[in-house]
């Protein structure tokens, strides 16, 4: 990904589209996908576990949200993180991640808009129907807890001082990626493919040296990420 020549550490923004239905929803509440998907997927997981036996049904459904950690690993490193060369490309870059890595705290462009999530979601619907059968139900209700899952934990790394083993390795796992080295640390609600792929960080488990993120307090600082 390009250099940024800034970063804002305040929970602010600035315009995208000069077109204000395109502004508007580019702005997303970060309780939106919850309130959105959660229905969705609870009706899949219920009509879905009436198609196929139990215990085909419960590892079918890990199945879903493992597909949707290395959906979210190949997005992020490879869609978000490329490097574009024609000016076209940079703006289009910019739009779709770079803002996110000038601005990381603007809890309004935190977790996906809906008309981005929306299309991407019927896609995969389709797409697991031709392909899974009748397991395609549960497991795309397995892949929607896992995006759902990604959008929250995603908001949380930038917003909330988590605590805890599991917390605070995330939180810090992910402020690493945007404050020390954004060509590793790409998954966000996992590290496996970081493993598999090799883009782990090889300081990772030394919490001493993620950078203090003073979560109470604006303060701009110049970055490179």
């Amino acid at each position: 990904m390009a250099k940024s020549k800034y970063v804002s550490n305040k929970n602010e923004t600035i315009p995208l589209f000069k077109n204000s239905f395109l502004e508007y929803f580019s702005h997303i509440h970060p309780i939106t996908p919850v309130v959105v998907y959660v229905p969705i997927l609870l009706v899949c997981a219920y009509f879905g576990f009436q198609r196929v036996p139990l215990m085909n049904g419960i590892l079918a459904y890990f199945a879903g949200i493992l597909l949707w950690t290395l959906i979210e690993y190949i997005i992020h490193r490879w869609a978000f993180h490329y490097d574009p060369k024609s000016e076209t490309g940079k703006k289009v870059h910019f739009l779709v991640h770079g803002i996110h890595h000038d601005y990381p705290r603007d809890a309004t462009r935190l977790v996906m808009p809906l008309l981005v999530s929306v299309p991407l979601a019927t896609f995969f619907f389709y797409v697991f129907m031709a392909a899974f059968g009748s397991y395609y139900l549960i497991i795309f209700s397995g892949f929607v807890l896992g995006y759902v899952s990604y959008d929250s934990i995603h908001y949380a790394t930038h917003h909330i001082n988590l605590k805890g083993k599991i917390g605070g390795f995330l939180r810090s796992y992910h402020l690493r990626h945007h404050y020390e080295d954004d060509h590793t640390a790409y998954g966000v609600s996992t590290p496996l493919w970081d493993y598999i792929f090799r883009t782990i960080p090889s300081y990772m488990l030394d919490l001493k040296k993620v950078p203090d993120i003073d979560l109470e307090k604006d303060d701009d600082k110049k970055a490179t990420v």
